[in-house]
């Protein structure tokens, strides 16, 4: 088992790398002078070839690529991003609070996400072809076909402005947690419940089950093994959900000027604030790659299957 998470970790570093570079070639995916959007950013009203030059300068655009990519990375694996075009300030200085209001409103979401796409997941999958999985699947169906914005937009309408039960926007108090994570959990558990009841579903039809049954196993014995292996399916979904979540903020963060890294980075892309939309970029892609790999060790450890083939 250590040989396998070794090797997964070791698969990571190749990712990491290629997607660094893609991140940092975004500052030269326009036709306009990295120098040239940096004075633009920054107001500038007349940009002459001068300015241009003390800005490469200053900002060692004037290198070889590679030796600008090498220093970037250096700084970023120092959680150094460099400096806002915009204010002058650190990147991380900026990055830092909305990084973690963003993390904590994904932690709470994903974990309501989980255990409501579990349930719902359970209950339909027992009573399959019955009412009840019927009702659950239409209801579920729905929700997810609603846009998420509008969701949101509705909740602050009818629950903050008309019931004025919970805050309209901002981070206030746990209270502003409320409206978000359900929105978040409306959107995401329609998906993936259906993941968990195709895999109860599979894992019922198994031998295994009518064998445990014949031996008189008692059922909340039998759900348990049932569930166990069906989570085995579900679990690398649950694992890509976290940064799925984080990285489709930026919507539902906006509508409720929830002060985290979606909002950050909608400014920055009006801004053309480069250092801290690569950043932002840099975080969710690192986040996905992490999570995979974590969802296949977690697999290797609840399948001893993979831990053969992975040999």
């Amino acid at each position: 088992m250590f040989k396998l998470i070794i090797k997964r970790i070791a698969l990571m570093f190749p990712l990491l790398i290629v997607v660094s570079f893609m991140t940092f070639m975004m500052t030269y995916l326009t036709n306009e002078d990295p120098a040239v959007t940096i004075l633009h950013a920054q107001g500038t009203p007349n940009v002459t070839p001068q300015l241009i030059a003390e800005t490469k300068e200053k900002y060692g655009l004037d290198a070889p690529i590679l030796v600008q990519y090498k220093d970037w990375l250096q700084q970023a694996v120092q959680f150094k991003f460099g400096t806002s075009y915009i204010t002058g300030d650190p990147v991380s200085e900026r990055i830092g609070p909305a990084f973690m209001n963003t993390l904590k409103l994904t932690l709470i979401s994903s974990v309501s996400v989980m255990v409501t796409s579990i349930c719902l997941g359970v209950v339909s999958a027992l009573t399959r072809g019955q009412r009840t999985d019927r009702v659950i699947r239409s209801i579920a169906f729905f929700l997810t076909a609603l846009p998420s914005y509008w969701v949101a937009s509705m909740l602050i309408i009818y629950v903050s402005v008309k019931l004025n039960l919970l805050p309209t926007s901002g981070l206030t108090g746990p209270e502003s947690y409320v409206l978000p994570v359900i929105v978040i959990t409306m959107t995401h558990a329609g998906i993936y419940f259906r993941n968990v009841r195709r895999a109860m579903i599979e894992q019922l039809n198994e031998d295994y089950v009518l064998y445990l049954k014949a031996s008189g196993v008692k059922t909340m014995t039998l759900l348990r093994h049932v569930l166990r292996n069906a989570l085995q399916v579900a679990v690398s979904i649950f694992c890509m959900s976290i940064p799925m979540i984080m990285g489709g903020l930026v919507v539902i963060e906006n509508v409720f000027a929830w002060p985290g890294l979606g909002q950050l980075s909608i400014k920055a892309i009006v801004e053309h604030d480069f250092p801290v939309v690569q950043t932002y970029v840099l975080i969710v892609a690192v986040l996905f790659i992490i999570f995979n790999t974590l969802a296949d060790i977690i697999n290797a450890l609840l399948n001893p299957r993979l831990r053969e083939v992975s040999r």
